[in-house]
């Protein structure tokens, strides 16, 4: 697949530069971790529009709980999912097919090669574990109170908090999206 025409005449670099800025804008103007960064490889790439559509939850920790995943890395899991995942033919709820195993292992390259990204910047790839190091603290999402504090110590708008967790995802998932051979300049 190839990046959309308007894009096909970008560097490598400059991509990547444009989808990490496309998913700090779309976090800075949408919120939702998740979505925002899917919605900023949509706009270069073109996938299918549900595809940001099922990211919607998958935002703070899982529905805002900050106990989950980081809602970019899921995002950038599931795209990579669009391109690699196991195909619903490999599945069987009758024998066990060896083939079938080896498709799994292989669809989740992509997925652990952005979570080594992950720990390697963060240290962890838990919501409110990468809250603590941007904030010194978690927040729970779900509290008005807590999310009060959470957009005053500048979640949508430091260039530093989350808005540059979803730039820098959209940018790892883009970067890998090309080395593997899934999108082409």
């Amino acid at each position: 697949m190839k990046v959309k025409e308007r894009y096909q005449d970008l560097t490598r670099r400059q991509l990547l530069e444009k989808v990490y800025r496309l998913g700090v804008e779309y976090e800075s103007y949408s919120y939702g971790c998740s979505q925002c960064t899917v919605a900023a490889l949509h706009e270069v790439i073109g996938f299918d529009d549900v595809i940001v559509k099922v990211t919607t939850s998958l935002c703070g920790g899982t529905a805002s709980q900050a106990v989950g995943t980081c809602g970019a890395l899921a995002g950038g899991i599931i795209v990579f999912d669009y391109f690699f995942g196991r195909p619903v033919g490999c599945l069987s709820s009758e024998v066990m097919i060896e083939e079938n195993i080896l498709a799994l292992e292989t669809a989740q390259a992509a997925p652990k090669e952005l979570i080594r990204r992950y720990i390697s910047e963060y240290g962890t790839i838990n919501c409110a574990g990468i809250m603590t190091k941007k904030f010194g603290r978690p927040y729970y999402l779900n509290d008005p109170d807590e999310f009060k504090k959470f957009e005053q110590a500048g979640a949508h708008t430091d260039s530093q908090k989350c808005v540059a967790v979803v730039g820098q995802a959209a940018s790892w998932v883009m970067a890998i999206l090309l080395d593997k051979g899934a999108i082409e300049l």
